[in-house]
């Protein structure tokens, strides 16, 4: 339920309300627009009594919120959030490239990626210290020795550094050492691992999964805001379907679905979304022409030998010739 309270309300007949409202089943979150305060009920609203909210003389309009997300629903939150990260942000107007390699695999190899990631204009490094396969023998990732390897590559280049993070056991270690904490589609509705997230003060990037809709998506990252933690970033990476000539599907009608039902920011990742290399670019070019926040892609000095999702990955010239194009189309800062 969304309150929506007259205009030039004094601060007292507010906060009056408010204590009225909230019980041991009801919390209410307070958003002061240019013209109108919202009020969010968030809770089981059933036993709230309208009678004594329009007896209160100060409601403009009630609202019944029919979508079971709240606090990621654009009625609750009518403006665009925007997600600081140190003088960065993603969500405010600026389109963010977060570009990396799947894997880190030694010191040279993130080293020449995250030069090349800040020659070329971008400000937030990927790389995975822990890989999620779908078959135990595939390279599973350096672990904390990953996690080593991406400080070296911020300590020389000043970029922010974005991982998967895959348990609960590694939070202490990722709260150090990362800057956005990524979940990756298979843990997207591990929610003992989302709640954990969600009592951070920590940007978190929350991939949809194989085969979510969208109403689980932002369900999912309901459960993180539930707990406290509001800085959270959709990432469309492709769901599973039934074609077969790419990796996955890439929904691009789901960035501006979002946008419209959510006020949270949301980037693209075409590289999983298709496992081809030639078709991250037309739609990295087609997220920014619906409106996505930025894209995450996967960059690799030499593809052909990665030890995880070469195919998908752009080589240095195809990086550097994807953010020309993002430059000339755009018109951002990024």
């Amino acid at each position: 339920m969304i309150l929506v309270l007259k205009p030039k309300i004094e601060e007292d007949r507010i906060a009056e309300l408010i204590h009225t409202l909230e019980d041991g089943h009801i919390r209410v979150e307070r958003t002061k627009g240019v013209d109108y305060t919202i009020l969010a009920l968030i809770g089981d609203t059933r036993s709230v009594n309208e009678g004594t909210i329009h007896n209160s003389n100060i409601v403009h309009r009630i609202i019944h919120v029919q979508e079971p997300y709240k606090q990621a629903n654009r009625l609750f939150h009518p403006d665009n959030t925007e997600v600081k990260i140190g003088d960065c942000s993603i969500g405010g107007g600026d389109f963010a490239v977060i570009a990396g390699p799947c894997s880190v695999e030694s010191e040279e190899q993130i080293l020449t990626v995250a030069r090349e990631v800040k020659r070329s204009g971008a400000k937030f490094l990927r790389g995975g210290a822990f890989k999620p396969r779908t078959s135990p023998y595939s390279f599973q990732g350096l672990g904390a020795e990953g996690l080593d390897l991406l400080k070296i590559a911020k300590a020389e280049t000043g970029l922010y550094i974005v991982s998967e993070i895959l348990s609960n056991d590694w939070l202490d270690r990722f709260v150090l050492d990362v800057d956005i904490i990524q979940v990756g589609a298979r843990n997207m509705q591990n929610f003992s691992l989302l709640k954990e997230l969600g009592r951070l003060d920590k940007p978190i990037i929350l991939k949809r999964g194989l085969s979510a809709t969208i109403e689980e998506w932002l369900m999912s990252a309901e459960y993180i805001m539930s707990e406290g933690n509001r800085k959270v970033i959709l990432c469309e990476r492709g769901i599973r379907t039934f074609e077969t000539y790419t990796r996955n599907t890439f929904d691009i009608s789901a960035i501006p679905m979002i946008k419209h039902y959510s006020h949270l920011p949301v980037i693209a990742d075409p590289s999983h979304a298709t496992g081809q290399w030639w078709m991250v670019e037309p739609l990295v070019k087609a997220s920014v022409v619906v409106g996505a926040d930025g894209v995450m892609v996967e960059v690799h000095p030499n593809p052909e030998k990665a030890l995880c999702d070469g195919a998908q990955s752009l080589n240095l010239e195809g990086y550097r010739k994807m953010m020309n194009e993002i430059h000339s189309l755009t018109g951002r800062s990024m």
